[in-house]
């Protein structure tokens, strides 16, 4: 039984001249694209629509970290802070998705500096504010943490406005997301055969901080969502690129490759074009590691070296508030955008404020209503902790997000004005004559001779160092009433 397909419609079809046959085409098959673009619609209208629903009644926490005094704890204890909250990552399934609106709830990372005291601080939810505790805690058991409210109450929303100015922007990664940037291992300076010096990062952001003067804030935040494995496909589809293997065929790729077969059937100059591909395609060879240039070789380096640490997707967010008296963004905002700078990997990956879309910066027309808007959506965004609002969050692993929030160390970076946690209480030397005396932990030194100074040493003189330090801290300046700090 033989079968014999009439295809003299589809022959007619294409020898229509171009505006008839598109006419035919969207008045048969029209409604159908329609359809396919309403429903699309609807379905990512109905989901934020669950998801406000779900996320409406949580309610956040703002935890006040005082770092402990004398820190000498590197990044990497951040690092493992962050692994720990990693723990926070719940797979979600379809129904809950789509029908409960669950999602994945949103930790930050903040840094504020008001008027010059600096404060960290962490905003949670109130239902994982245990686990961040156990994460401060179990690297940092001398740290405090303190509840308090937000700091960015008071601040308007709206500009121009008479009595604030404000600038910020997101920052973005200026490169494929899976390229790493510079992190805290490459600030270590060796020095000799045994020497390792560590030059904090964080010290030129420590500097800016206290040298806003009253009147001036600089807010710092660090959105964290924790993430699956699943991320870590495309790092290894940037590999493959890099050296040169051929991509994997799917079903897709397959069905693509048919329609391409198709048309090059019918016109000689596609069907050349096609045979060209098909030459280079036999003569197509992934590179060895050997055969890579030292730039192509490093890429595939930093991207194993970020996929081999838990990811989050992150996104970055700074403003910096002013009344218009001292207001001056050229120190602040250009200072925060030189600290950023300093995780530049040109090779692989970096950090630039987002000048096209969030940042507080407009040209040509109606320059000035847009500068408002931005402004105005920035600090909204800012104060909502808004997730989607602004550029698309990346993805980071914990080193890169270690590397761009985490203590200062007192060995390499002077912050005098950031808030830390008292001396320990401990037992005097035997030879005090007291019961119990509290005293700085540098006080503490064995007494290994018998020719140090008992008066070098005596109660009078420790209480008049505190009260001389005392003294020091109360002339910096009246502290912020909405911080934890005094």
């Amino acid at each position: 039984m033989n079968i014999v397909l009439d295809i003299s419609p589809i022959q007619e079809f294409f020898l229509l001249p171009p505006d008839v046959m598109l006419w035919h085409f969207m008045a048969y098959y029209g409604w159908l694209i329609i359809a396919i673009i309403f429903l699309m619609f609807a379905k990512e209208a109905w989901l934020l629509y669950v998801q406000g629903k779900f996320v409406g009644p949580i309610k956040y926490t703002y935890l006040a970290l005082d770092i402990p005094r004398l820190n000498e704890q590197s990044p990497r204890a951040v690092e493992n802070l962050l692994a720990y909250l990693a723990g926070a990552h719940s797979t979600i399934n379809w129904f809950e998705k789509y029908w409960e609106g669950k999602v994945q709830l949103i930790f930050s990372l903040e840094i504020v500096s008001i008027d010059g005291y600096t404060q960290f601080i962490i905003r949670t939810p109130v239902d994982y504010k245990n686990l961040v505790e156990s994460a401060v805690y179990s690297q940092y058991p001398d740290a405090e943490i303190t509840e308090i409210d937000d700091y960015t109450e008071g601040i308007p929303k709206i500009y121009p406005n008479d009595d604030y100015d404000v600038a910020g922007a997101e920052f973005i990664q200026s490169a494929n997301q899976m390229f790493p940037i510079r992190c805290y291992e490459e600030f270590e300076h060796k020095m000799g055969p045994t020497e390792i010096f560590f030059k904090d990062p964080m010290a030129s952001l420590m500097d800016l901080c206290s040298s806003l003067v009253r009147g001036e804030q600089l807010w710092y935040q660090i959105l964290l969502i924790p993430i699956g494995f699943d991320w870590m496909d495309e790092a290894d589809r940037e590999i493959e690129k890099i050296i040169g293997k051929k991509p994997k065929v799917t079903g897709a790729n397959k069905l693509i490759d048919q329609l391409n077969m198709g048309i090059a059937q019918t016109s000689e100059f596609v069907y050349a074009f096609g045979n060209d591909l098909a030459t280079q395609e036999k003569e197509f060879k992934p590179l060895s590691m050997v055969e890579l240039k030292p730039k192509q070789k490093k890429q595939v380096e930093g991207l194993h070296q970020k996929v081999s640490k838990l990811g989050f997707r992150a996104k970055l967010r700074m403003v910096y508030v002013g009344k218009k008296e001292v207001y001056n963004p050229k120190k602040v905002f250009n200072g925060f955008v030189g600290y950023i700078k300093q995780f530049s990997a040109l090779d692989l990956n970096a950090f630039k404020p987002d000048m096209n879309y969030t940042a507080t910066s407009t040209a040509f027309f109606t320059k000035v209503r847009r500068l408002n808007e931005r402004k105005r959506r920035i600090v909204t965004n800012y104060i909502n902790r808004d997730w989607y609002a602004g550029r698309m969050p990346g993805i980071y692993n914990v080193e890169e997000l270690a590397t761009v929030w985490h203590f200062p160390m007192d060995a390499t970076v002077k912050a005098p004005m950031v808030q830390k946690t008292p001396a320990k209480k401990a037992k005097p030397p035997i030879s005090l004559p007291s019961e119990e005396t509290i005293v700085y932990q540098e006080a503490l030194e064995p007494i290994d001779s018998l020719e140090m100074e008992t008066e070098s040493i005596s109660p009078k003189n420790i209480i008049k160092e505190a009260a001389k330090n005392a003294a020091a801290e109360e002339s910096s300046g009246q502290v912020p009433s909405n911080l934890p700090f005094g």
